[in-house]
């Protein structure tokens, strides 16, 4: 689809399995049309939610190619891409393009904590592997490795390297890179959690996770702040805020998809080593999704 903006919402759209633990693609679709009626931005395939370090490479791309044909042009198709070894990033990146991905979301060397003369040979390395826009994606609180200015700074050498998922947890971030590198990346929040706050202070989008199951409710909060009704934003955020905290624990997956299968568009299916929620922790997250569904509000 040529060039477009990181601005708006890009969805990192679960995996759904089926009962064999197979890609579940009719569900999948599901979700995808309820994301584009909801007025996403973009979408993101095999990030953290898509189960990305369980899911195949060909898992990979039978969901780009049935989102790109799905989409037929309409949003952005943006791959994700979290490997430990420089060499199969690379033969990532250039199979993205081959399948139609419009862009890249990419994370630091797996498994391996590298330094950060190493991460940014990495990112360059991958970088120079196509010419699809990549969103660097920077999250030291579970990926152990911190993406600075000064880093940055240096990745700016490349024109096509040009947004930040900004998930850090510290909102003064985003007003670092703005003062530093002025409009030269877009940054997207990346911490359900800190949605208002770093809209407000100036990111260009978001990178949501409980938009999985809420897209017309993600899309709507995004679009308040932007337009500068804050006191609308606020209230809607206090009733979103239970269900955003959903994102931040290592059960994301699990629990994202059970708020999406009871909004239905989801299913509850996930791939071992992860299990299925049971006895009193599904039912404590589920009492959480009915309870905001209870006094979801009109939008």
């Amino acid at each position: 689809m040529g060039s477009f903006e990181w601005k708006g919402v890009f969805p990192a759209l679960l995996t759904p399995f089926d009962d064999q633990d197979k890609v579940d693609l009719a569900m999948y679709e599901k979700n995808l049309a309820a994301q584009v009626a909801a007025g996403v931005s973009g979408i993101i395939i095999g990030g953290s939610l898509g189960e990305a370090s369980t899911i195949t490479i060909e898992e990979k791309e039978e969901l780009v190619k049935c989102s790109v044909h799905y989409l037929n042009g309409k949003i952005p198709v943006i791959m994700n891409i979290a490997e430990g070894a420089s060499r199969e990033a690379k033969r990532q990146a250039v199979l993205a393009k081959s399948w139609g991905a419009d862009g890249l979301m990419l994370l630091p060397p797996m498994r391996y904590k590298s330094d950060d003369r190493e991460t940014v040979a990495f990112f360059m390395d991958v970088a120079k592997s196509t010419d699809l826009p990549i969103m660097i994606y920077n999250n030291p609180v579970d990926y152990k490795i911190e993406v600075t200015l000064d880093m940055f700074s240096e990745l700016a050498a490349l024109p096509h390297i040009n947004a930040i998922k900004e998930s850090t947890r510290d909102v003064s971030n985003v007003t670092r890179l703005k003062n530093r590198f002025g409009d030269r990346f877009s940054i997207l929040c990346g911490v359900d959690t800190l949605t208002v706050e770093e809209l407000a202070l100036g990111a260009d989008g978001l990178v949501a996770g409980l938009v999985d199951a809420f897209p017309k409710e993600t899309v709507v909060l995004y679009n308040l702040v932007k337009s500068g009704k804050l006191e609308e934003a606020i209230q809607l955020y206090r009733w979103f805020m239970p269900l955003l905290e959903l994102d931040i624990h290592p059960k994301l997956v699990q629990y994202i998809k059970l708020a999406a299968t009871q909004t239905g568009i989801g299913s509850e299916y996930v791939r071992a080593p992860r299990l299925p929620l049971v006895g009193d922790e599904r039912q404590r997250i589920l009492g959480i999704i009915q309870t905001a569904l209870s006094n979801r509000p009109q939008i």
